[in-house]
């Protein structure tokens, strides 16, 4: 028989996670008046944790008349892990202060992790020296805590003394370790790390694996996971799948992306939550997105991880009133918009032009639900105005928002001038995104364009002159497209020699007959100083439209054309697609560097707003 504060405290416990559960157990104790008799206050400050309420753990904490070193620890532990990790500082000193106590090794730990998640070196520094001083120097806890940090405050080499120095290593040092490489960019030495680690478990492969996938090593990610499944390592964690996944995405490997599906279906997970979101977005980013919207219907208790990623990749494919509609869907489910919620719904508006939406949107933020927009809010915003030609309100915004303009926001709004002709703020603009010595070559390419088309040869010459102190090349235009289990590379002006013939006679058939149904070649993108039936050549050779020729020569009829490009597609290509699509009546889906373009039937799912 439980006394009753054993069986309180065991409420308590299984109350931690469940806020009316707990508040109940709570009740309970002050009413039996064993609030604050030891254990009870620790074990409320972590059940209250785990509840995410952390303003009522902070308020119990100060309520709390005998604050210990087990009080301390658990409130630490609840914000080191909280979404307010310097909260740990002054807290830490209230400890040292007020209450007169010296960390032991719990505290050191949770210190050590709020350290990681504020990428402090040099308090994580000053955390390693105390330790060291410390009666707990040689705790593997706290180490492994502290090979994290080093790890995210960008210095693995540290991280890597500290590993070397416990003579007894588990797993999760390892991990730590592999993951620290991998986030570090050192993806070499995490591989090697990885091979010499005895008995790889399952967290071991999905930390090293969702590291490659983040640092844009999806192909390497890919592989591993292959490894993974010859090894025959079971998988009872949902994790690692939406990470393979994940890789399938970036790559928009379609065939790739299906078969992980399948394979997540036959090893039972189709009802969890992170693989429905990850398959969704895999769907989504690989041109498919009926099948994105079909596995989202089917997902249980979504999430806003869930309503978003598709709300996304609606407005992503053109799909402005099904992004709109599916907004009033998650509303009236109650689940409350997040900051990527609204840069979904603002792109929608800005690729279909609907300004007024895009204003009320962008109102309704803060206005209802509290949400300060940031500046990749303030940046859609603003390419919805410059796209439908309010540029005299564009030119308001950028200059009176609440921050300072980066280089995407300028150059959203020099092009906008661009496409409408407007010499003077043109030249305004690019003045301003020039003193930013901008960093991407696209971006030099456009102020030099701007600059040549008025005549300001001096500024053209800055221009160049810029690119070529920084040694920034003009990043070359590639396609890549799946047709079967083939996968083909294409480079903008570079046939590959086994196709040559095949895709250039396509080619030269394909202009033929669209010059008979009217097509005027636009060699206005073609910078080169060429004769122009040289850049009519030079227009053939784009590395999307080797792609699509690869495709319908060889996919089977009536199959869909998917294609991804690494740069904005051109307007002469954005015609000549539309011209297949009816020609060969085939769908093609273009995902460029902007947003998918849908061809069917001679036209295009942007309806030239792009």
């Amino acid at each position: 028989m439980l006394s009753p504060a054993a069986a309180a405290a065991a409420a308590v416990r299984a109350a931690a996670g469940s806020p009316r559960s707990l508040r109940r157990a709570h009740a309970r104790l002050i009413k039996e008046g064993l609030a604050q008799h030891p254990p009870a206050p620790a074990l409320l400050v972590s059940a209250y944790a785990k509840s995410r309420l952390l303003p009522d753990t902070r308020l119990l904490f100060d309520e709390t008349p005998r604050r210990d070193l087990h009080l301390y620890s658990s409130l630490l532990a609840a914000v080191s892990h909280s979404e307010s990790p310097e909260l740990v500082l002054p807290l830490l000193r209230r400890m040292l202060s007020a209450d007169a106590l010296r960390p032991d090794h719990f505290v050191l730990a949770s210190i050590a992790s709020a350290t990681a998640r504020l990428r402090s070196l040099c308090l994580g520094k000053q955390l390693h020296g105390h330790f060291v001083a410390s009666p707990y120097s040689s705790d593997d806890v706290v180490k492994s805590s502290l090979i994290d940090m080093y790890c995210k405050c960008g210095v693995p080499d540290d991280a890597r003394k500290v590993f070397d120095s416990i003579v007894a290593k588990n797993s999760v040092m390892w991990t730590a370790l592999i993951s620290g490489y991998v986030l570090n960019g050192r993806s070499d030495e995490a591989l090697e790390l990885f091979r010499s680690m005895p008995g790889r478990t399952l967290f071991a492969w999905t930390a090293l694996i969702s590291g490659f996938v983040r640092s844009g090593e999806s192909v390497s990610a890919v592989k591993l996971f292959v490894d993974m499944r010859r090894d025959g390592v079971s998988i009872d964690d949902a994790f690692v799948l939406s990470s393979a996944i994940g890789g399938a995405a970036d790559l928009a490997a379609h065939v790739l992306g299906r078969q992980l599906h399948s394979l997540t279906m036959r090893l039972g997970f189709s009802s969890s939550m992170i693989v429905g979101n990850a398959v969704v977005d895999m769907y989504s980013k690989c041109s498919d997105i009926h099948s994105a919207r079909e596995v989202f219907e089917e997902i249980t208790g979504r999430d806003i991880i869930s309503w978003t990623t598709m709300l996304v990749g609606e407005a992503q494919h053109g799909r402005a009133e099904e992004a709109f509609s599916l907004y009033d869907r998650m509303v009236l489910a109650g689940v409350k918009p997040n900051e990527v919620t609204f840069v979904g719904l603002i792109y929608a508006c800005s690729h279909a032009g609907l300004v007024q939406k895009g204003r009320q949107l962008f109102d309704s933020m803060k206005g209802e639900y509290g949400i300060n927009p940031r500046l990749q809010h303030y940046t859609c915003y603003l390419d919805l105005l410059s796209r439908s030609g309010h540029l005299a309100e564009a030119e308001e915004l950028i200059t009176t928002m609440p921050y300072v303009p980066d280089e995407a926001t300028w150059a959203s709004l020099l092009s906008a001038c661009k496409k409408y002709n407007n010499a003077e703020m043109s030249i305004r603009v690019a003045d301003n995104l020039l003193e930013l010595r901008p960093k991407y070559p696209s971006t030099y390419v456009l102020l030099s364009n701007v600059y040549a088309v008025n005549g300001k040869w001096d500024s053209v010459d800055t221009v160049r002159k810029l690119m070529a102190d920084m040694e920034i090349r003009k990043e070359p235009g590639y396609s890549w497209i799946e047709v079967g289990r083939e996968f083909r590379l294409f480079h903008a002006g570079e046939v590959p020699i086994d196709l040559r013939e095949e895709i250039l006679g396509f080619l030269e058939e394909l202009v033929s007959e669209m010059r008979q149904r009217g097509y005027v070649p636009d060699t206005s993108s073609v910078m080169h100083d060429l004769e122009e039936h040289e850049k009519e050549h030079h227009l053939c050779l784009h590395s999307e439209r080797l792609a699509v020729a690869f495709g319908i020569l060889r996919s089977p009829l009536g199959s869909v054309i998917r294609v991804v490009k690494n740069l904005r597609v051109c307007n002469d290509c954005h015609t000549v697609m539309k011209f297949i699509s009816e020609i060969f009546q085939r769908k093609i889906i273009v995902r460029d560097a902007s947003r998918f373009h849908h061809f069917e039937g001679g036209k295009c799912s942007c309806s030239e707003f792009w």
